[in-house]
């Protein structure tokens, strides 16, 4: 029998706290900064929060896309290291593109079968950081020869297989889906005013933590710290969410001819990180965030890469033996707006309980960070409305899709 996807379920595992740093647009405040000094920031805060002495720690995973530092291999260690987690304790980088935070939770949860109590979970992204590199110059410049720089950030976005960009799988689905520029567009303008409302409302005000000019001391090894672009002193909440008109979305260009996908209906670029601290449910001493529960990855056809999340999503259910009408509430990252309605029709997804304070079209997508905001944001609403089970889900680069079913331990009947 063929195996579909990769299933894990986990009986004692719980996220005992999370934090993120504002997610700041592509060139600003947080645009200079190191996403290991990022990791850092949020590392310090959540194990602060928690009230955990940093020895406890027995793991620390951390996650980043783009090497955006001369010092990115050591991405996992510094961040482990400055967050006070002891020298003896080791440090992984993990990677799943867009599904990072995912994959990291899903780890840390593994990881809690065998010899650990306590992992610290670090994604941090720095999207404005990405390089103008060169690959094929290591030997020099030949006399009269080509060079060749590219931006990777731009280039990234591009899947060689299919020979497609993100925005066109999206585009893809717009068309399989029968779904109008119209209808993108509307969905695009209330994810972007539910995300200024929640804003308004005070929404992540728990989940975010103030990112400022500070240094990081390591007793015996250099200092690192942050240093805030724009003359900036802090930056205390995420500045992308906007205001916008069904108007204005229209009066925006394709990206691409045919397409309706645009810069108005496509996620944000923004800097950003989130951290999480995972251990057995057990153990814990005060109510934890929320119980991880289960996960489910698999992969899809990259041309129409946005669609992992439905089957993510259904074995997900299928094997845990819930079905939608379980799920209080899902947080599906908004990739695209044509994706999301595709996944929404093949799932037949009501609105009331998808995203409703907004998504990474209002907020932004720093890529290994959403994935932990996507859990975190989840977790506190199913704690305040006492609900009991949320999926958090994910396209990723490539054609894959991938999803995590938690549980409010604090949920009553």
């Amino acid at each position: 029998m063929k195996r579909i996807g990769q299933y894990s379920a986990f009986a004692d595992a719980a996220i005992f706290e999370a934090v993120r740093t504002p997610w700041v647009d592509l060139g600003g405040a947080l645009s200079q900064v190191s996403p290991i000094d990022l990791g850092i920031k949020v590392g310090r805060e959540v194990l602060a929060r928690a009230g955990i002495d940093p020895l406890a720690v027995d793991s620390v995973l951390a996650g980043s896309m783009a090497q955006a530092s001369f010092d990115a291999y050591l991405l996992p260690r510094h961040i482990g290291l400055y967050s006070g987690v002891a020298q003896s304790v080791p440090a992984l980088g993990v990677q799943r593109i867009c599904a990072t935070g995912f994959e990291l939770l899903r780890q840390a949860a593994e990881q809690l079968r065998d010899e650990a109590q306590l992992v610290l979970c670090v994604a941090s992204e720095s999207m404005s950081r990405n390089p103008i590199a060169a690959y094929t110059h290591r030997d020099g410049f030949r006399l009269g020869g080509a060079v060749q720089f590219k931006d990777f950030l731009w280039e990234a976005l591009y899947d060689p297989a299919p020979g497609l960009d993100m925005i066109a799988t999206a585009d893809n689905l717009a068309r399989r889906h029968g779904l109008s520029r119209e209808a993108v567009d509307r969905y695009a303008r209330d994810s972007h005013q539910r995300a200024l409302q929640a804003q308004r409302d005070g929404a992540w005000v728990d989940e975010i933590v103030t990112v400022d000019n500070q240094v990081f001391e390591l007793e015996g090894y250099r200092p690192r710290g942050i240093s805030l672009a724009r003359r900036a002193d802090a930056v205390t909440e995420d500045s992308h969410p906007r205001s916008t008109t069904l108007a204005a979305l229209a009066r925006l260009r394709a990206v691409h001819p045919d397409g309706v996908q645009t810069a108005g209906n496509s996620c944000a670029v923004v800097d950003g990180a989130a951290a999480a601290l995972v251990g057995r449910a057990s153990a814990c001493t005060r109510p934890a965030l929320a119980r991880l529960l289960a996960s489910a990855v698999v992969g899809v056809a990259p041309e129409f890469m946005g669609i992992g999340p439905v089957p993510a999503i259904r074995l997900l259910l299928q094997r845990s033996g819930l079905s939608l009408d379980d799920i209080g509430r899902f947080e599906i990252n908004e990739a695209q707006a044509a994706q999301v309605l595709a996944v929404v029709q093949e799932l037949e997804l009501d609105s009331d309980r998808l995203n409703v304070q907004g998504g990474s079209l209002g907020l932004g997508h720093p890529l290994a960070a959403t994935g932990v905001r996507l859990v975190m944001t989840l977790a506190r609403q199913l704690r305040a409305h006492n609900l009991r089970y949320g999926i958090a889900a994910a396209c990723v680069g490539g054609g894959q899709g991938m999803a995590l079913l938690i549980e409010n331990p604090a949920y009553r009947a």
